[in-house]
């Protein structure tokens, strides 16, 4: 089938081989195969009536070791705040469960609740970067609350984090490791598209890093915390079937400011703890809080 296309005379060309059908929904069986595929629909909402767990702390998490997911949970260990965490499933749908949507409206993980909102009353909170927004201000820490220039500074990386970085990444993630096996010239594509534009990306922060501790103001804050998660995916996740990881093939050890950073940040415990919360490994949602019995002897 010819696509529709001209010439400088506005005559139709016979050598555009692809067009697109009236309606995307006649291109749905198409994006079949991927390991997502049983989850994607157009219409959002809940699937199944399932209530959500609920714990006895303040702060209620309902997350996955996503990058997204680790954003929140190194924040939270950071502030020392109490909290439960329950672990979403989203290879098996719970976050198209009645309980999650009444939290996100959106069913993607992190989400929370607060029980003791800003009114004293509980407050859902959705979308990672909002989440940790809420909380650093509440507590008024790593937020340079004091410092209106650094403050703005902090915005704008952790908007560029959100608008570029993690969407790029998780775009790259998708046709590297996760597209229909049988989609070469379509994998081929996403793969040079999204990995070429995740280099420039990571470009732009090396050099951002360059001669510096922290991304603002020579201080610890959230941009930090909401940059290191889809830097050190690259660095440790992404692989594909055949053993090539994302690290090698994006060259990702090139960018010597970052790797210097992102080593200095899992330094800290609080990093570390936050890596693991509702991890895809372990059962249990904190795993450092798991007390391995003594054998009796």
């Amino acid at each position: 089938m010819s696509a529709a296309g001209g010439n400088e005379n506005g005559a139709m060309n016979d050598d555009v081989t692809w067009m697109p059908p009236e309606k995307v929904e006649d291109l749905y069986a198409k994006a079949g195969g991927n390991r997502f595929a049983s989850n994607n629909r157009p219409t959002s909402g809940a699937r199944s009536d399932v209530a959500l767990p609920r714990g006895d702390s303040q702060v209620q998490l309902y997350s996955l070791s996503t990058p997204n997911g680790i954003k929140v949970s190194i924040l939270l260990e950071e502030l020392g705040v109490d909290y439960d965490a329950h672990k979403i499933s989203i290879m098996n749908g719970e976050q198209f469960h009645s309980g999650f949507v009444s939290v996100n409206p959106n069913s993607k993980i992190p989400a929370a609740i607060d029980m003791d909102g800003p009114d004293g009353q509980p407050i859902h909170l959705f979308e990672s970067a909002a989440i940790m927004t809420y909380f650093a201000d509440k507590y008024n820490r790593y937020n340079f609350s004091s410092n209106g220039r650094a403050r703005q500074e902090m915005m704008q990386w952790i908007y560029f984090q959100m608008a570029n970085q993690g969407p790029m990444t998780g775009n790259f993630g998708h046709f590297f490791v996760y597209a229909p096996e049988d989609k070469f010239e379509t994998r081929e594509y996403g793969t040079a598209r999204y990995g070429m534009e995740v280099q420039r990306i990571c470009d732009v922060m090396d050099k951002h890093m360059e001669g510096k501790t922290y991304f603002v103001n020579e201080e610890y804050s959230l941009a930090d915390m909401a940059l290191f998660p889809w830097f050190d995916q690259l660095r440790k996740g992404y692989v594909h079937k055949c053993g090539i990881s994302a690290a090698a093939f994006l060259s990702v050890d090139r960018y010597a400011n970052l790797n210097t950073w992102a080593d200095m940040l899992l330094q800290r415990e609080a990093v570390q703890r936050g890596t693991q919360v509702c991890s895809w490994a372990h059962e249990d949602t904190k795993p450092w809080l798991k007390v391995v019995p003594v054998p009796s002897t």
